[in-house]
C-alpha cells in the first residue's frame, strides 16, 4: 500500500468517515484506488486489510 488518506464527515447526528487505500493489482501490477465510506472505529481495520 502506498496511499492512504482518511476524511471525516458528518451528516446530522451519524459521523461517517471516508477512507481511500491504494492497491496494487497482483496480475498487472498497476495500482487502483479503493474508497469506503465507514464509522470511525473500523477505519483501522479497513487500512490494515489487503
Amino acid at each position: 500500500m502506498a496511499k492512504k488518506s482518511v476524511a471525516t464527515l458528518q451528516t446530522g447526528s451519524t459521523r461517517l468517515t471516508k477512507a481511500i487505500k491504494m492497491v496494487r493489482s497482483p496480475k498487472s501490477g498497476a495500482y487502483s484506488f479503493v474508497e469506503a465510506i465507514m464509522d470511525p472505529k473500523a477505519v483501522n481495520d479497513f487500512l490494515a486489510k489487503k
